[in-house]
């Protein structure tokens, strides 16, 4: 895989937006409860459906090739994401997300189109996972940062979900601070300053909605 600037510059931002650097007055309310920064990716149809949970939840419109990060009724953040290709669907259905792993390593599956590549350690320029991965249907499926900011919006993995760095990891914190697992700017710093991999078990799993 092959990265340009603009892409190494946008990973580089993601623990910026997690630590709030420059913006703390809006991605905290008054209480201190954090929030995504605002985005202008535009709500689609895709955003509610019939019998969606309360509470905070994740909606995933795979033909929008959007994410929505709703609590209750309300889209607290809309994210444009890649999906899986025809060879290899993202799947479909309801699920949870118990499970993120802060700069995760890389391991080539056992699969025809990974036979030539090398396994990748956290923070590697050419390890595809880029900052943290979002488990909702393990252990094979997940949301996770990319370095291909091009293919955003397009039908293009290996039927997971790719994010911008940044945006990953600002969905990352606020599924964990929503799950039970809130953690404080200088967590996020030791993080992004270590590079070694992090796991968090959430204590109230997240509801995911995959839909067509």
């Amino acid at each position: 895989m092959k990265l340009n600037n603009s892409n190494l510059s946008r990973a580089a931002l993601a623990f910026a937006v997690l630590a709030g650097a420059g913006c703390a007055s809006t991605s905290y309310t008054s209480a201190g409860t954090y929030v995504p920064p605002v985005n202008a990716v535009v709500v689609g149809n895709g955003a509610s459906w019939p019998g969606e949970p309360s509470g905070v939840h994740i909606n995933v419109d795979l033909s929008e090739r959007k994410l929505y990060l709703k609590n209750g009724d309300a889209v607290v953040r809309a994210y444009e994401i890649g999906v899986g290709q025809p060879a290899y669907p993202t799947p479909e259905g309801n699920y949870s997300v118990r499970r993120i792993v802060w700069n995760p390593p890389w391991t080539p599956p056992d699969e025809a189109w990974a036979a030539d590549k090398e396994p990748q350690q956290p923070g590697a320029r050419n390890n595809p996972m880029k900052v943290v991965k979002i488990y909702f249907n393990e252990p094979d499926y997940y949301i996770h940062g990319t370095g291909s900011i091009s293919s955003l919006g397009g039908a293009v993995s290996h039927g997971c979900l790719r994010m911008a760095p940044e945006d990953a990891a600002s969905l990352a914190r606020y599924l964990m601070e929503h799950g039970g697992e809130a953690r404080d700017a200088a967590w996020f710093s030791r993080v992004q300053g270590s590079n070694e991999t992090t796991t968090i078990n959430l204590d109230n799993s997240i509801p995911m909605h995959v839909a067509p």
